[in-house]
């Protein structure tokens, strides 16, 4: 096992790896901005070292200077968390060449998957599901014009290289393909550099559900069930269940089957989740991501197993600590991404936190770097914490959702703990009957006079 990891990483997901590797004996380094000094990743961690300013590329995307702390301090590995560098295979590569282990995938995965035509293309050939689409990437306004006949409107033009909804445009109709075409080219050549596009069918009500996975690049791969992801704004997930409300175990089964399978065939090695849309019983690919994800949580507390310890043993050249028949589920989980805005309007709200109390009780956990006295920075994303609520079925976990959100407490600044309020005590989210566009609907419908 390693005796030294550095996380390249801050915020809660700096503070969850931190956790982990303290509890397998494995010592931490901590890397930060100027403006990240007084984190709490920073606070827990053994060591910590500065790597740059406040803006995300002089820091958290500094890769000179993240090497050198992992070379300075003796780390023998880095976890990349989420966002910033996890998914760059760059990085990865580099970090190997530097005779340091990379808790993640391989850069040749991370490459393939990070590339939405290459990827679909990939999985079809290796039995998962696609949505119906271009066959690789749309280069000529008439070929896009025979693609979308082909394949009905509306039709989604999506960018190779996006994620967050960047570079994405719904057509209805055949005159406005052109320039959804051209305004989804240029958000993609501004976001990532890439301006490459692809065209799929748009559905009309799916959900998004995305199965975690585990290999351990010996051919084994296992499932840990589904998570349901659709409560999403702008592209953005807000809230995520555990397991989703219109599965059965033989669906689950069904599907965790395909895409064990297909990711063995690729020798898959660490974490990795499989998203798709699911309707009217039909799963479709839409992508896959090679890390450890923001909602990660309410697969633990449904499992009982730590994602980010078998990460570690993957990495270290442990084989899975368990089989497929050894994976169990108990109850339900729901996991409230929190972050520092306005819930009304959604402005960014920076600031001091002036008092800061977590829920507790049975079943609640709370992923969060923050503290009364904290100074949250508006340099990077505005997840401030994760809620995750435990129950032993799906109403109990809502109660106990509603209770606690009733009792945390965070002021100083703006967060969107009223949204989470007002989204759990709709009847449709009560019913678990929602798609992927019923939360935009909700804000839409409360904002128009």
């Amino acid at each position: 096992m390693f005796e030294k990891v550095l996380i390249a990483n801050r915020g809660e997901i700096a503070l969850r790896i931190n956790r982990a590797c303290h509890e397998m004996g494995i010592s931490t380094v901590a890397v930060h901005s100027t403006a990240d000094a007084d984190a709490m990743h920073v606070r827990l961690a053994d060591e910590s070292v500065c790597i740059g300013g406040a803006t995300a590329s002089e820091s958290y995307l500094n890769i000179p200077g993240i090497i050198t702390a992992a070379v300075i301090t003796n780390a023998n590995a880095i976890h990349p968390g989420y966002g910033f560098l996890s998914e760059s295979a760059r990085f990865a590569s580099i970090v190997e060449e530097h005779g340091i282990n990379f808790i993640g995938p391989t850069a040749e995965h991370i490459k393939l998957m990070g590339d939405k035509i290459a990827s679909k293309s990939k999985v079809k050939e290796l039995g998962i599901p696609v949505v119906p689409g271009s066959d690789g990437e749309i280069t000529d306004l008439t070929t896009a014009l025979k693609v979308s006949e082909h394949l009905g409107y509306p039709v989604l033009v999506k960018a190779s290289a996006g994620g967050g909804g960047r570079g994405m445009q719904v057509v209805h109709e055949k005159s406005d393909l052109e320039a959804s075409i051209s305004r989804a080219r240029a958000e993609a050549k501004a976001a990532f550099g890439d301006d490459a596009l692809y065209l799929e069918k748009f559905l009309e009500r799916p959900r998004h559900i995305e199965i975690q996975i585990l290999g351990d690049g010996n051919n084994n791969v296992i499932h840990l069930g589904e998570r349901d992801c659709s409560l999403q704004r702008r592209h953005q997930k807000v809230l995520e269940e555990a397991g989703c409300t219109i599965l059965d175990s033989e669906e689950r089964d069904t599907i965790g089957r395909k895409v064990c399978q297909a990711l063995s065939k690729l020798g898959y090695k660490n974490a990795g989740t499989i998203e798709f849309l699911y309707e009217n019983g039909e799963f479709y690919f839409i992508e896959m991501n090679t890390r450890l994800q923001v909602e990660h949580p309410v697969t633990e507390m449904v499992t009982g197993l730590d994602i980010v310890k078998e990460q570690l043993r993957i990495a270290a050249g442990s084989s899975l600590s368990l089989s497929q028949n050894e994976v169990s589920y108990r109850g339900h989980a729901i996991e409230c991404r929190i972050n520092a805005e306005n819930a009304a309007d959604f402005t960014p709200s920076p600031g001091l936190v002036k008092d800061y109390h977590p829920p507790g009780g049975l079943g609640v956990r709370v992923d969060s770097g923050l503290y009364a006295g904290y100074r949250v920075q508006p340099h990077y994303d505005s997840l401030v914490s994760k809620l995750i609520i435990h129950g032993e079925n799906r109403n109990e976990c809502v109660m106990r959702l509603r209770r606690a959100l009733d009792e945390y407490v965070i002021t100083g600044i703006s967060t969107t703990i009223p949204l989470h309020q007002e989204i759990i005590a709709q009847p449709e989210f009560l019913a678990g009957d929602y798609d992927i566009h019923w939360l935009a609907k909700m804000v839409e419908r409360r904002t128009t006079p």
